[in-house]
């Protein structure tokens, strides 16, 4: 008897851009598509770079699912031929979901002729921006293992002050003003809590892209640190994951809208919760007991819940199990 188990076929087919290199400012995508899955076991994944078209005919029989980067025309073919002919069901994952508003994601629904979408924002937020009828799965990818070892000894960190990381809006009053008409989505929207840490003098901030730390160095900067805000006010972000990943114990903004509460994280046993209300109170807390070793605790407990729970590998699991649904 034959126990060899058969493998899922995935042509993953992109066109050539930066975003899908190691050179990118930020390497979650990379990571995650052109690595993780390819370790997976039970995945034959093709890769298939194209510059504008591609007559999926060729594939059909050779490949159970078709994975598509992005839902518009970023590191994707301008044109899948024959697409509906084929019979191939399509994958796409979903990028900044309020670009929905500035896209047509619901022509290229219908052009690439998509079965399903997944990333790593909530169905709540998802659903806020795309059609009921849209199937849609969490896939919390993002979290690539092999950058996250011989992390630097929590009690060998800066402690007195919190790294604050990543985009932040513009609390001018005027620039409020024009945002609120002109962007609504604008980053003081989407950053609120993240950007108000930055009026505290003990918070360290680094910006997005103006620093040495991009790409596969990000994890570097964190562990220069004892503690770092993982703070956004619509939807979480792989910061969530990175953070306590990189050992740091991590102020986690948890609310009513941004799905955390859904990432399996315990307040001060893995994480310490904030919000807008709490925040100062909370850091005051840590930066006056920071030598005790409850915070050093809560860190690993961090680490151990992510490397266990919120990798690459878990996340193509994820990935995995929604494709099986949708070729059986």
């Amino acid at each position: 008897m034959n126990d060899k188990k058969i493998k899922t076929r995935i042509a993953f087919i992109y066109s050539p851009c930066e975003t899908l290199t190691k050179d990118y400012f930020f390497t979650i995508s990379y990571h995650f598509f052109m690595t993780a899955l390819k370790r997976h076991p039970e995945i034959d994944i093709s890769y298939i770079c194209v510059n504008n078209t591609f007559n999926v005919l060729d594939l059909k029989g050779k490949v159970d699912i078709i994975l598509l980067f992005e839902n518009r025309i970023h590191c994707v073919p301008k044109k899948l031929i024959n697409i509906k002919k084929s019979g191939i069901p399509v994958i796409v994952r979903v990028g900044d979901l309020h670009m929905s508003k500035i896209y047509d994601t619901d022509g290229f629904h219908d052009e690439f002729n998509v079965s399903a979408y997944f990333g790593y924002q909530h169905s709540k937020n998802f659903y806020k921006y795309f059609p009921k009828n849209y199937n849609y799965d969490v896939v919390l990818y993002g979290l690539e293992p092999s950058l996250y070892k011989n992390l630097t000894p929590f009690s060998e960190r800066i402690s007195n002050k919190i790294l604050n990381s990543g985009a932040v809006g513009n609390r001018k009053f005027f620039s409020k003003i024009i945002n609120q008409i002109r962007n609504p989505e604008n980053a003081l929207y989407h950053y609120k809590l993240r950007t108000k840490c930055n009026e505290l003098d003990y918070v360290d901030y680094t910006p997005t892209l103006q620093h040495e730390y991009i790409g596969d160095k990000y994890p570097l900067l964190l562990q220069k640190y004892m503690t770092s805000i993982a703070a956004t006010t619509i939807n979480y972000t792989t910061k969530y994951f990175e953070i306590p990943a990189a050992g740091c114990l991590s102020f986690m903004e948890v609310n009513d809208q941004n799905g955390a509460d859904k990432l399996g994280f315990k307040d001060s046993e893995n994480s310490i919760f904030i919000n807008e209300q709490n925040y100062e109170k909370k850091f005051n807390e840590y930066l006056e007991t920071s030598n005790d070793p409850k915070w050093a605790t809560i860190a690993k407990s961090g680490h151990d819940h992510v490397m266990k729970n919120l990798t690459n590998d878990n996340a193509v699991e994820s990935l995995l199990s929604l494709i099986k649904k949708i070729i059986s």
